[in-house]
Formats: C-alpha cells, structure tokens, sequence
C-alpha cells in the first residue's frame, strides 16, 4: 500500500533541502527570518512548523538575496510584499515595484509562491503602471471608472487606467468615458439577471456553472459591443 505524500515539510526537512546551497544555513537562522516576519509557516497543534513548497520558495529567495545581492533584510521584505502583491519587485533600492507576475530570467518572482494573488497596486505604482498622472486618476476616480479596494487598486483598475491613459491621447478627456461606464453597468445588470438564479441553487456545480456562464455572456458582451461600434463606424463613412 502506497503512503501518502504529506503536503508539509518539518524544519528539519527545510534545512535539509536548503543546504545544498546554502552552507551556512541552520534552525536558528530560518527561525529568526520567522521572527522577522519574511516567512509564516503554519503550526500543528502541538505547535511544531509546517512548511510548504511556497514557504521553502520563499525561503530561498530571502538567502539567494542575501549572499548575491548583498540586501538588507528591510529591502527582501518589502521585495516580497510587493511579489505578494503580483509585482515584479523594482531593480534599484527606492524604484517603483511593477505589475509583472513572471520574469524571464530565472529569478523568482510572485508566481513562485504568491499563485492564485490578484494584483494589488498602490496609488504610485498604479500611475508608474498605466502612465496616468494624478489628476487624471482622480478625474476617472470621481466617475467611478476606477475604485480603489481596501488600501489597493487591482488588476482591472490597472486594466482601465491603461487604456484611459492611451484615450487621453487623442484628447478625449475622462469625462467623456462617462457613456463606457454606463453601458458597462447595463451589460453587468443583463448578466446578472441570468446568472443570479443559478447562483440560488444549492452546490458547488451551481456555482460553477453560473462562473462560466458568467465568463460566456461577459465574452458575447465584448464582442456584440465590438461589432455594434464597428458597424456603426462603417456607417458614418
């Protein structure tokens, strides 16, 4: 009978698998990077470490930052922060992190121990990001174009700020997109509409099922609007 794979490590078993690159690695020091808050492995009730595949990744970035880069703790720590958030930390000490989630150079980045995060941008890196200034993000902010959520702003407020910021090229200004916002909020109403009953159903394939047809009609929605504003275009010419 085969045994089942555990899905944590002891930190015995970290030490083991780190020191093979890392010499000088030992319990005192992966406790005190615990200490330090740059990993958060979880407890058993008896209240020895669990670590998972993230938290030994995570562990091996703080080293490899350490003796290549030569980093203050302070500087890995707010490295990772911004790759819990899905940015690509910033190349120079007091640069602006930005929203990348993959690099292709070999360095780990969020997607090594951070999947499954939404991007979550401050208001600089949302602005560094998408190439708005401040009071362009305010103008769209005061139209409810873009929200921030808690203390961030995320992967759609990044998505409208960019194509905001390519508009405002051709000198249309924000309050013009007012009519996008509008017309997005019916389309969201219409899906809405069929998806909310199966959202009532007991079970978690109800709720898949409204996800993807959830997905579908937001799909059909891009395209019709596509192809309305195309037609349209043909016919003013």
């Amino acid at each position: 009978m085969s045994v089942p794979v555990r899905a944590y490590l002891s930190i015995g078993e970290v030490l083991t698998r780190l020191r093979s690159e890392f010499a000088d690695i030992t319990i005192s020091k992966i406790r005190f990077l615990e200490s330090e808050g740059l990993i958060e492995p979880q407890r058993t009730p008896s209240g020895y470490r669990k670590f998972t595949t993230n938290d030994l990744e995570r562990l091996r970035f703080v080293l490899l930052a350490q003796r290549d880069q030569y980093l203050p703790l302070k500087v890995i720590k707010e490295n990772l922060d911004a790759m819990d958030r899905g940015l690509q930390p910033a190349k120079a000490v007091g640069g602006v992190a930005t929203p990348r989630l993959a690099a292709n150079d070999g360095v780990l980045t969020a997607d090594s121990f951070a999947s499954e995060n939404d991007l979550r941008l401050t208001r600089a890196e949302l602005l560094s990001a998408s190439n708005l200034n401040d009071d362009q993000l305010t103008e769209i902010e005061s139209y409810g174009l873009v929200a921030i959520r808690g203390r961030h702003y995320d992967s759609d407020a990044l998505a409208v700020a960019t194509a905001v910021a390519e508009i405002s090229q051709f000198g249309i200004g924000a309050r013009h997109l007012r009519a996008f916002k509008t017309a997005a909020d019916r389309e969201v109403g219409l899906v809405e509409q069929v998806t909310t009953p199966l959202l009532r159903q007991k079970g978690s394939e109800a709720k898949a099922r409204a996800e993807e047809v959830e997905r579908e009609l937001a799909a059909l929605s891009i395209r019709l609007h596509a192809a309305l504003v195309r037609a349209g275009l043909h016919r003013a010419k």
